[in-house]
């Protein structure tokens, strides 16, 4: 589903994560930490995700967008996200966390998205294709 432009794009930018309460509230922050794994999930650090775990607690469902603006080039991922609260990929998003903030804070756990619909936000003729 993520072909190799996707995942360069989605490696070389930030992400903004989409979510909504089960109010209808939308609710949008921009994640630095993330990774894709070989299977082509999307992972995401759990450092200041308060907001938008409890509405991925409240209903899975999350949007992904990520952007390279010099090259008008965008991805939006749609898809089933889950909380995983240990194991090596917590581990890791700890690692790289404390690091960065010399130890001040730390990864609490990690999202992982499993990807539905690829959809290209890139302007012109296939704005709007799914992948």
């Amino acid at each position: 589903m993520l072909n190799d432009e996707v995942k360069a794009l989605l490696k070389s930018s930030l992400w903004d994560l989409a979510t909504v309460s089960p109010e209808g509230e939308p609710n949008v922050v921009p994640v630095a930490f993330k990774d894709i794994t070989d299977e082509g999930h999307l992972l995401i650090g759990d450092v200041f995700l308060e907001t938008t775990l409890k509405n991925i607690k409240a209903n899975g469902r999350i949007a992904v967008s990520a952007f390279d603006g010099p090259h008008l080039k965008g991805y939006q991922i749609k898809g089933q996200a889950k909380y995983i609260e240990s194991g090596a990929v917590v581990d890791n998003f700890k690692k790289v966390v404390e690091e960065m903030f010399k130890g001040a804070v730390t990864a609490k756990g990690a999202v992982e998205i499993i990807p539905e619909k690829v959809i290209v936000t890139t302007p012109g003729p296939d704005n709007k294709k799914e992948l």
